[in-house]
């Protein structure tokens, strides 16, 4: 009986959820009602006990000093998308690449890189690129499918390269999970990661990513030229040595950025937190150089951040009451056991884990997902030896793709709110399916290669 309160609990959720009822309300009220059942009405099916793991997990979330750098990043992101410095990277890439066929493709790719290392807000990175882009490769001739998929496939990119918010969220929930699974095993001084040690184990997979979507462009290139026309002949009139010196200024100062927050982490010199609130400052001094900076501004960005920072938050009690309810009436012993008993051992495991995730993304966000489901299953591939860096690094990669599957790809619905009309939602769909097929290619690399994910974090 209380394991099918546990499948009717995620039914439930799942129904609750369609209905589109706030998420974070929907995961709390939804485990409140089913533990008053079963205090209530089935005191032999639910441990009541359960409930009291939720309290203290976010007793742990207020004093964890790793998770003060989601509202810090969140506060840079904010920042540098109104700074304008999307702007001039997006201008001065398009006249670099732009006489090459597929050069505007392959300028965004890069583009949305840098901003996914500096900013990694995906929303704000989309909802730029295709205020600004779009209309530029509509104009040159550009396929309005491939032009609409390469924004919103570029704009995701902050979700793998870090310093990303999911990155963070991943390895807070990855790293308890870990030590609790080594102290389950009787190893009583567990081993630990850090989300410093996730940002290096994600960089390389990232840039994967990158590089297979430029190759993708120069595949239309050269085998479907029509769909990404060059920059016309006539059109072409870039002083040289202006255009270098106007790279050289434009790529210097986030670069610059990327570096110092980046790279302290990556040395070990500073731990996320700090070097978040050094990302922070740099944003301010880059929005003040760009005059984009004033009273009105920063209150608009503190707001948003705010804003952002507490649905992050509030997913976070919900899915503690969530997990809590779920693991009272067994539901971690009906995943333990069914993927235990599944073929092919840990890989057979892994790769249904992720089938459940990439699924999920069709009709779930990321940070629910990361929040309510990978803290039950995570440590059933944790008891089979699977590297954690390695497996958080997959999952990362996975759920970039919940910004691109329909119904409710977010990155879909951030670019039919500011692409022109010619632009039908079927176009935007289908231009991200290439896209989606990458993003599922580079896990499979990431797979079949373990290294990728966790050679840097060794060495490091």
């Amino acid at each position: 009986m209380s394991e099918l309160m546990a499948i009717l609990l995620i039914l439930s959720v799942i129904a609750v959820l369609l209905s589109g009822y706030p998420a974070a309300l929907t995961y709390a009220g939804t485990a409140l009602v089913f533990s008053a059942i079963g205090v209530m009405f089935m005191p032999g099916t639910f441990d009541v006990s359960f409930l009291n793991t939720a309290h203290n997990r976010l007793f742990a979330l207020m004093i964890k000093d790793e998770l003060m750098a989601v509202p810090l990043f969140v506060f840079m992101g904010v920042m540098l998308e109104r700074s304008k410095v999307a702007e001039d990277l997006l201008d001065t890439m398009g006249m670099l690449f732009g006489p090459m066929r597929g050069g505007l493709g392959i300028s965004i790719t890069l583009v949305g890189m840098l901003l996914a290392a500096s900013t990694g807000i995906v929303g704000a990175t989309i909802v730029t690129m295709g205020l600004l882009s779009l209309p530029t490769m509509l104009k040159r001739n550009y396929d309005p499918s491939v032009a609409a998929g390469t924004i919103c496939a570029s704009g995701t990119l902050g979700q793998i390269i870090p310093p990303s918010i999911i990155l963070i969220l991943l390895a807070d929930q990855l790293s308890s999970q870990y030590a609790d699974v080594q102290r389950e095993m009787g190893n009583f001084n567990p081993e630990s990661f850090a989300a410093g040690e996730l940002f290096a184990g994600a960089l390389i997979p990232g840039l994967l990513l990158v590089l297979l979507y430029m190759l993708y462009m120069i595949y239309l290139a050269i085998f479907k030229p029509k769909l990404v026309p060059a920059i016309p002949q006539e059109e072409r009139n870039f002083n040289k040595r202006e255009l270098l010196w106007r790279t050289l200024t434009v790529l210097l100062p986030p670069l610059l950025l990327i570096l110092a927050v980046l790279g302290s982490i990556l040395s070990g010199f500073a731990p996320p937190t700090l070097s978040a609130s050094v990302g922070a400052i740099g944003a301010i001094f880059l929005a003040t150089t760009h005059r984009q900076l004033n009273i009105k501004i920063l209150n608009e960005v503190m707001r948003s951040t705010l804003r952002i920072t507490s649905m992050v938050f509030l997913i976070f009690i919900g899915a503690a009451l969530f997990t809590a309810t779920f693991r009272g009436y067994g539901g971690d012993i009906l995943v333990i056991d069914m993927l235990s008993d599944l073929p092919g051992g840990k890989y057979g495991a892994l790769f249904v884990v992720l089938l459940v995730v990439f699924l999920l993304g069709f009709i779930i966000d990321f940070i629910e997902i990361t929040l309510v489901v990978i803290p039950i299953i995570a440590p059933v591939l944790f008891r089979m030896d699977v590297n954690p860096i390695w497996l958080a690094v997959l999952l990362a990669i996975n759920l970039q793709t919940s910004f691109l599957t329909p119904p409710f790809g977010f990155a879909l619905f951030y670019l039919r709110g500011v692409a022109p009309p010619e632009i039908s939602t079927r176009a935007i769909y289908k231009g991200v399916v290439p896209y989606i097929l990458l993003q599922l290619l580079a896990l499979l690399i990431v797979v079949l290669w373990p290294e990728l994910a966790t050679w840097l974090p060794s060495k490091l």
